[in-house]
């Protein structure tokens, strides 16, 4: 699986915007707060704090956010990691929300890459992609792997019978979720030989407070051990990197400041995931997930 391999050469190398300062995230008042808070029926993660329903994100509109151009209201175009890595998310979203999770290593312990995603809840979340995953999760028989359902509902199956597992427009339908959350708007852009619809941002407030949220992690709370770690945080930072898009919620950082949170964003990904889904603590299928993106 090409897309998921692509990320485990190393970091992406820093693009020359070092003379924006750190104004921009200054200005945002936000103090880092999550930007979930479970619904009725979610079993909630122990370190969530909630915040007001219209800012309410998930993981997947979290990532896009990152990887979204203010202005153009539009992904890169050479940015091929960006579906699967959303499909993750969505796993990982499911897994905190007490939907899903792996089943158990059993006698011979198995890898995390070798055991099976099983439903735990079939209720509701009250989204409409997590709800299309979480059904074709439920309803296949036998269970896939972290890493199958990636590619199942990424649409990378040679397997033309299981080509109704991938999930469409995914990228267009977070940003629909987006504008009406008022955080994008909705535009069409000419170019050239076609019309494109593209989703500026409009509330700078709430992108800025999640590019706050991922340099603290790594720069002023900073824990230096990921079970100490916010698990949605946690879960971000290494989405957005197997999304190539953790670069954008650096950029604005001195050099200095640059190098420190690089140097620990390395720290968590040279860690390693059989090892750390056996601590207290901790979320099996979180792991998991990070082993398929850096195995």
């Amino acid at each position: 699986m090409s897309t998921l391999t692509q990320r485990s050469s190393g970091l992406v190398q820093r693009r020359t915007e070092a003379s924006r300062s750190a104004a921009a995230a200054d200005r945002d008042r936000g103090s880092g707060d999550e930007d979930y808070e479970p619904r009725r029926g979610d079993e909630p993660d122990e370190d969530d704090t909630g915040d007001s329903k219209e800012t309410r994100l998930t993981l997947m509109e979290e990532v896009l956010l990152l990887g979204l151009k203010d202005r153009e209201g539009y992904t890169s175009f050479w940015n091929d990691c960006i579906s699967s890595g959303l499909r993750g998310c969505m796993l990982i979203e499911l897994a905190l929300r007490g939907r899903l999770q792996l089943e158990a290593c059993g006698m011979r312990r198995k890898s995390l890459l070798a055991r099976k995603v099983i439903c735990k809840s079939d209720a509701p979340t009250g989204d409409v992609l997590l709800d299309e995953a979480l059904k074709h999760i439920k309803d296949t028989q036998p269970p896939e792997t972290v890493q199958s359902w990636i590619e199942l509902l990424s649409g990378e199956t040679w397997n033309p019978l299981k080509l109704h597992y991938q999930l469409r427009n995914v990228r267009e339908r977070l940003a629909k979720n987006l504008v009406e959350k008022g955080v994008l708007t909705t535009e069409k852009q000419n170019f050239l030989l076609f019309d494109m619809t593209t989703h500026p941002l409009t509330n700078n407030n709430i992108k800025q407070r999640i590019i706050k949220k991922v340099q603290e992690a790594v720069l002023d709370k900073w824990v230096n051990d990921p079970h100490r770690m916010d698990k949605r945080i946690l879960a971000l930072i290494f989405l957005a990197h197997s999304s190539d898009v953790l670069e954008n919620a650096f950029a604005p950082l001195l050099d200095d400041q640059y190098d420190l949170a690089m140097k620990r964003v390395r720290q968590l990904l040279d860690l390693e995931p059989e090892g750390e889904s056996m601590k207290n603590n901790t979320n099996d299928l979180l792991w998991a997930v990070v082993a398929a993106f850096t195995k």
